[in-house]
């Protein structure tokens, strides 16, 4: 298996299948890091590689500073992962803010490269024109309680993160880094309709705050579907929720057409 410089800080793939017939990169929440989506590796069958992607200023990259945009981050994951992407088909999920980077690494690949997931998966996102969104862009303004409302708003956090202070502050640093790459995002390319022709797959739990999963439609020509699973915006840490999630993505990168 061929590791380009920096792979492995990326790329956290704990569960190698170097003979899995398709790939499934995962995009972490904002302040989030890699070991929820990491265990996945274990659920999927033999057929799926499971990778989760790690963003600078987390983890083994804590020295590190945050992306600056979405284009930085974008072309840091692309540069890593091409060979890989070019070698087998690959589907992407992502959570809330892992959502837009997936969605912007996948029209980035298409427009560059040619390349596009066999399957896009988004979860639990908000339209980027909605006036929760656009509150994004006046964090630097923000005291850290009105940034933990906003959030709130937005679907909150797991509650664990903010259990002590050091987790606390730490979690604060890495949300403020993640959503001021978020502000550099504003889903132009949604604008140009069918960018991809990809099936889009939106996942949101159903009591959370708000979700316009229809804001995706017009970006591919493939089909698109919404599933609303019980819970709130973290529904998918519930492990019923959980394992049907892993059915459903499974079944879909099994019948995508290759």
């Amino acid at each position: 298996l061929f590791f380009s410089p920096g792979m492995e800080k990326v790329i956290f793939r704990p569960y190698k299948r170097p003979d899995a017939i398709w790939r499934l990169i995962c995009f972490h929440w904002a302040g989030g890091g890699t070991s929820y989506f990491a265990q996945w590796g274990k659920l999927f069958s033999s057929s799926i590689e499971v990778s989760s992607v790690r963003l600078p200023g987390r983890e083994c990259r804590g020295q590190e500073p945050f992306a600056k945009d979405m284009t930085e981050i974008v072309n840091e994951i692309t540069s890593v992962l091409l060979k890989d992407l070019q070698e087998k088909p690959f589907a992407f999920f992502g959570h809330s803010f892992g959502s837009y980077v997936s969605c912007a690494l996948a029209v980035h690949l298409k427009e560059n490269y040619g390349l596009e997931p066999i399957h896009l998966f988004i979860s639990g996102t908000i339209a980027p024109n909605s006036e929760p969104y656009l509150q994004i862009k006046k964090i630097d303004d923000m005291e850290d309680k009105e940034i933990l409302d906003r959030i709130s708003v937005l679907g909150g956090i797991p509650p664990e993160l903010l259990q002590n202070e050091n987790n606390r502050k730490h979690f604060m640093l890495t949300l403020k880094g993640d959503l001021k790459a978020l502000q550099t995002y504003f889903c132009e390319e949604e604008k140009r309709n069918n960018i991809l022709s990809c099936d889009i797959t939106c996942f949101n739990g159903s009591e959370d705050t708000i979700h316009d999963s229809e804001v995706w439609h017009p970006i591919t020509s493939g089909d698109t579907s919404i599933y609303n699973l019980p819970g709130g915006h973290f529904y998918l840490l519930e492990p019923s929720n959980e394992m049907l999630l892993i059915k459903h993505i499974t079944k879909c990168i099994e019948n995508a057409d290759l």
